[in-house]
């Protein structure tokens, strides 16, 4: 801690003779000292090592000052904004709560895969749990958050099934505040819910872990009307829409002026940015999705009149939702206010280009007449339950693969808080979580509220809660799972191994092995629909799971596959669930998957250094990339 200044009477370099000088480091000033200790290879062992050496380095390195606040803020960068700039806070104690939040995370999230892996894959299948667990801590929210991001931002090929976990919880972390959130807002005064604050809570929930905000939102909204108030000021220089700034509330009463806004707006939305409904593509699910309404600029009625109604209020011109039947429309009043006839009313087809028509022309739509009920504004609690219906019917017409069935849990949570005494939604919801197999305990609570709402349902509720309680028992008392040794008689004739992967003969798709059978395990009604009998070996032969490319798991036949002469990775959202990192040329198995098939992995190591030992890593990319293009998405399942 002692450095020596060359001085009169000591001997220099030079030979000439000093007299000795010495400074101290803990001489220095106290800011030169945490500028010093604030240097970016520094870390908090090192911190921790230097306040240890003296009384005056540890003053320095005290809690509430400069050098522990620099730690923090470079081990967690992401945390800044929940602390006010230049707060004084205890950032030693900081970052040992952060630090400690950081381990137990890890160690919950590497747990889970023990005691989940035999369980139906499914996005909610171990939330109850370790949600709870993650509760239980009693740390801020964000700090939990952020050690989740920080697991899913490491190295992309590794540490996959800790990966895999991480996002199941952070999905479900965030979807619980967005549901905070939509609660906290439907309590909100009607008047002061807009159709778009709700519109981002329903794009959040559904996509929590896309980074989608009311702000974001809005911002590209004024980006829109500044283009509008663009084209007014050529007609209208004096138009009053043009003082209204950001966040005003001023609404332009002059029916004509009003009417140079919507279209200047048509003109804009429609003809310049090239917005349109989406009727090719019209049940996908994108087209609900306020931020990928703005992205792909294609929406439904629903989604585009959200839109166009907050786009006219932001330029001072009233709209009003209509919940029309088969097709959503806004309604702009050519009267006076307060009127309700029918008829004093323009009605816009956000959907058709902004089109006007009249209340006769509305029924030209759909094809059949109706009251005039339905042309009255609604609530914007009924814009959302109009929205979230149609997602929660397009995953009832889904092909029932994970996607489908996260669309519909997410759209049913969605319409049930808003509206959490619709019995016949309760009841959809409690049979598909007893159906999917999860959160049962969750499924009891479901149905003792219907029971409650609706004792006309006890047939219904009976037969499920009987189900139920036998999972739970089932639960507890789960089925060790069979373990797989290729050395056993019975498996000699299987060729292949959990890791490899392997290209499709037949229908060209690219998966990877996660599992294998003797023979084949489906059920005949199975075989025949697949043609297995058509097979030169047909169910008589071993057969695998497989994780495919497109997202789907598929049982393929021996015969019908081989190894991949090019080695590549397979973005399948279940990767995770069974390997632990990707090794170039295969997948090694995670621990759970190398229990269930302990003798695999010596043989997939055996056969990638057989097969791909002489390629070069560049040639190995070159094919990889190739491979990836000639992808078949549109593959049979066998």
């Amino acid at each position: 801690m002692a450095t020596s200044v060359a001085g009169e009477g000591q001997p220099s370099l030079n030979g000439i003779n000093t007299n000795p000088q010495t400074k101290n480091l803990t001489d220095l000033p106290t800011e030169l000292l945490e500028h010093i200790l604030c240097f970016p290879v520094l870390q908090h062992v090192d911190i921790c090592n230097v306040s240890c050496c003296c009384k005056r380095l540890h003053d320095v390195c005290h809690g509430r000052g400069k050098v522990w606040g620099h730690q923090y803020k470079l081990r967690w960068p992401r945390l800044q904004r929940f602390y006010r700039q230049n707060e004084c806070c205890d950032w030693l104690r900081e970052y040992k709560t952060r630090h400690r939040v950081g381990i137990q995370i890890q160690r919950t999230v590497e747990s889970i895969s023990k005691r989940f892996f035999t369980e139906v894959p499914c996005v909610g299948q171990v939330l109850g749990d370790s949600f709870a667990e993650i509760e239980s801590l009693g740390m801020p929210e964000h700090f939990c958050e952020d050690e989740l991001l920080f697991i899913l931002n490491s190295d992309k090929r590794k540490s996959l099934t800790l990966k895999y976990y991480a996002k199941k919880i952070l999905y479900f972390l965030r979807q619980q505040n967005i549901l905070k959130s939509l609660k906290s807002f439907l309590e909100q005064p009607v008047e002061q819910q807009s159709a778009l604050g709700g519109a981002v809570l329903v794009d959040q929930y559904c996509n929590p872990l896309t980074d989608v905000t009311v702000s974001s939102i809005s911002a590209q909204l004024d980006e829109i009307a500044d283009k509008v108030k663009k084209m007014l000021r050529i007609k209208n220089s004096s138009h009053p829409s043009l003082r209204i700034a950001q966040g005003d509330c001023l609404v332009v009463e002059d029916f004509e002026l009003q009417r140079q806004v919507v279209c200047a707006l048509n003109s804009v939305l429609y003809e310049q940015l090239q917005f349109k409904g989406n009727e090719f593509d019209y049940y996908n699910p994108l087209n609900s999705y306020i931020h990928q309404v703005l992205q792909r600029r294609t929406g439904i009625p629903i989604s585009l009149s959200v839109l166009y109604m907050t786009l006219a209020m932001k330029l001072g011109v009233q709209l009003e939702p209509v919940n029309f039947p088969n097709h959503f429309l806004l309604r702009w009043c050519q009267k006076p206010r307060g009127s309700e006839d029918i008829y004093d009313f323009v009605y816009i087809d956000a959907f058709g280009k902004g089109k006007q028509l009249t209340a006769k022309e509305c029924e030209y739509l759909i094809g059949h007449q109706v009251t005039a009920d339905y042309y009255s504004a609604i609530s914007t609690s009924e814009v959302l339950l109009r929205m979230v219906g149609n997602l929660l019917n397009i995953g009832k017409r889904g092909e029932g693969n994970e996607k489908s069935y996260q669309l519909l849990r997410d759209s049913l949570d969605l319409y049930l808080t808003i509206n959490p005494d619709n019995v016949q939604y309760l009841l959809l919801q409690a049979r598909l979580y007893f159906h999917l197999g999860i959160w049962p305990e969750k499924v009891l609570d479901i149905l003792q509220h219907i029971q409650a709402l609706d004792p006309s349902q006890h047939g219904a509720v009976g037969y499920l809660v009987q189900h139920t309680l036998e999972h739970i028992q089932h639960k507890k008392h789960p089925v060790t799972p069979e373990v797989k040794k290729r050395s056993v008689p019975d498996h000699l004739e299987v060729q292949y191994s959990v890791g490899l992967i392997m290209k499709h003969k037949r229908s060209g798709y690219n998966c990877v092995i996660y599992g294998w059978d003797p023979k084949c395990t489906m059920s005949q009604e199975w075989i025949t629909t697949m043609r297995v009998h058509q097979l030169s070996n047909g169910a008589n032969q071993p057969f695998y799971n497989v994780l495919v490319q497109d997202g789907t798991c598929r049982y393929a036949a021996q015969e019908n596959l081989e190894p991949h002469s090019a080695p590549l990775e397979i973005g399948h959202p279940e990767v995770g669930r069974y390997f632990s990192e990707f090794a170039d040329t295969h997948y090694a198995a995670n621990e759970e998957l190398q229990t269930r098939y302990p003798e695999d992995m010596v043989e997939t190591l055996g056969t990638v250094q057989e097969l791909y030992h002489r390629l070069t890593p560049g040639c190995v990319d070159q094919d990889q990339a190739s491979a990836t293009d000639q992808n078949d998405h549109q593959a049979m399942p066998m």
